[in-house]
Parts: C-alpha cells; sequence; structure tokens
C-alpha cells in the first residue's frame, strides 16, 4: 500500500506525462465529494488558488494556482463517471493539448486509490517543453493535501 505520493514523468518528442498515486483511507464517495467541489478546492489544496466553475460534463473550468501566478487555466470537463474518473481537458488538438484525468480505484481493505495523471501532447509540445514548470512536485503536494482532507475526522 502506497502509504505517501511519489511523482512519476515520462518525455517523449510529443508526449509529456505527468502521474501520482497515493491510498486514501476514506471511501470514493467521500473523496470524490472533495473533487467534485470547485469552489471548496482552495481551502484543502496548496496547489490551487481558485477553482470556479460546475464540475459538471461538458462544463469549463476556471483555475487558478500558485505555479503560475496571474494565470488563468480554462480546462473543460470532458469526461465524468461519478466517484471513479474525471477528466478536464484544455488546448487544441494537435496543436498542444493537456488532458488531467482523476481517478478513484476502492481496495478491498477500505482504502481507495487516488491518482492523477496528466498527459501533455501535441505538435508544439517540442517546441514549449522547457517552458513548462516541473508539475512532479505540485502533483505530489495536491495528492497528499486531498489525503489529508479525506482522512482527517468529520
Amino acid at each position: 500500500m502506497i502509504s505517501t505520493a511519489t511523482a512519476t514523468q515520462t518525455s517523449s518528442t510529443f508526449r509529456m506525462t505527468c502521474a501520482t498515486t497515493i491510498d486514501v483511507r476514506a471511501t470514493p464517495a467521500r473523496i470524490w465529494s472533495l473533487l467534485t467541489n470547485a469552489a471548496d478546492v482552495p481551502r484543502w489544496s496548496s496547489t490551487v488558488t481558485r477553482l470556479t466553475g460546475t464540475i459538471a460534463q461538458g462544463e469549463k473550468l476556471a483555475l487558478e494556482v500558485p505555479a503560475a501566478p496571474g494565470r488563468t487555466f480554462t480546462p473543460k470537463v470532458t469526461r465524468l463517471e461519478a466517484e471513479r474518473v474525471m477528466e478536464w481537458s484544455d488546448g487544441f488538438a494537435p496543436m498542444f493539448r493537456g488532458v488531467r484525468t482523476f481517478t478513484l480505484e476502492p481496495r478491498p481493505d477500505g482504502t481507495t486509490a487516488f491518482s492523477m495523471i496528466e498527459v501533455f501532447s501535441g505538435v508544439m509540445l517540442p517546441m514549449i517543453k522547457r517552458s513548462l514548470p516541473d508539475f512532479g512536485p505540485s502533483f505530489v503536494a495536491y495528492a497528499t493535501d486531498l489525503k489529508r482532507e479525506a482522512e482527517r475526522p468529520a
């Protein structure tokens, strides 16, 4: 069982990924309620300054993060399977696209494996790859913050 989050990163010419996984002593329902309450995310996540919008299939969000002050990202919720999978997409294929997938997997021991992966792709990636931040530390912080909040006694 993974008790702390770690990040893995891979990179090729037109694809770059960052992923993290952590086991959380909470139900998928508890974790899902945290992940899908946009207005509340900045309270428990040190990696999100502001998140507005409705987390629902097809909806656009406005996301601000400390790692990119003054910039607002506008991902669209492109997949939503309650208590299982959520996907946010931003950018324009085939030029440059980022797809972040959040996955919850219940374990027999009552814990839930939380994973988050972001895949960047497109023909512009080789030109902008060096300007992108190291996503590993923020992914680890997000997963750790989520675990802490989900496991907090009610």
